[in-house]
């Protein structure tokens, strides 16, 4: 794939970011970043910036920002990629939602409109606890959360980046849906536990409602858009659906996906969680 162009949507993101080093590192791939502030801007909102960044590329990665999961997405999901296809784009890997029926249409779109294609999709993030919204409870010593009995497999974005990277570079993985987790499975507090152990912190967790989760939400200042997509993914998804794990890491991979005990030794070691 020598001189190949990819474009990384997102190359700011928790996957996007991990993506571009990654293709980095070949020395062989040029990398176009997709971003409001890139050279070449690109603005999900502003449909009028897509032609110009899809110029000369050959494959892209999509992540959709806030998520799939809200009601614009599938349109402009459709209207991208097929105007991708159009410019001569030759593969699209999109990262979906875990249990997300709303990112699985997206995913059908994307089947329909890609030359070729590779979906992965991948739940509830462990660096959402030092790149994302858990990151400021964390430092405040409490960690306040609805849905206490979900068990979740929170999966690493190092993991998820590497998947998406050898997605984009290799066609043996046209045409495959991969479905990312971690190799166990924890409930919330259990993470925030790990991460108290790791950092040396006294880090409390309480049980909360959904209403009194989207309360204190609101008493925060947190964006609408924030609080729509926590509600769902609250509400929706936290219900056990995603409460299994699977092997797709390893078989990618050829390693195991990485523990979130690791997770949080490898972060805490950043001095990320200090107060």
């Amino acid at each position: 794939m020598k001189n190949t162009k990819i474009l990384v949507l997102g190359s700011n993101g928790k996957t996007g970011r991990r993506v571009v080093e990654i293709l980095e590192k070949t020395g062989t791939i040029e990398i176009r970043p997709g971003s409001r502030n890139a050279k070449i801007p690109f603005d999900w909102e502003k449909p009028e910036t897509w032609e110009k960044v899809l110029e000369d590329i050959h494959s892209v990665y999509i992540t959709f920002q806030p998520d799939l999961a809200i009601p614009s997405a599938t349109a402009s999901i459709q209207e991208f990629s097929l105007l991708a296809t159009k410019c001569g784009v030759q593969k699209i890997v999109l990262l979906s939602g875990r249990g997300e029926k709303e990112a699985q249409l997206c995913e059908e779109i994307v089947k329909q409109n890609a030359k070729n294609w590779t979906i992965v999709r991948a739940g509830w993030f462990s660096q959402n606890f030092s790149e994302s919204f858990f990151l400021e409870p964390i430092l405040a010593g409490i960690v306040a959360l609805p849905r206490t009995e979900a068990l979740e497999p929170f999966t690493d974005a190092d993991d998820i980046a590497e998947v998406v990277a050898l997605s984009l570079l290799d066609d043996k993985h046209n045409g495959q849906t991969y479905e990312l987790t971690g190799p166990e499975l924890l409930t919330f507090e259990l993470a925030v536990n790990e991460i108290a152990n790791a950092s040396g912190r006294k880090i409390s967790f309480q049980g909360i409602s959904l209403a009194e989760y989207i309360l204190m939400l609101r008493d925060y200042q947190v964006p609408e858009d924030n609080i729509w997509l926590v509600n769902y993914l609250f509400k929706e998804v936290l219900d056990g659906r995603n409460s299994n794990i699977t092997s797709d890491i390893e078989k990618v991979l050829g390693r195991k996906a990485k523990r979130f005990s690791a997770y949080a030794q490898e972060t805490a070691e950043t001095g990320i969680w200090n107060i």
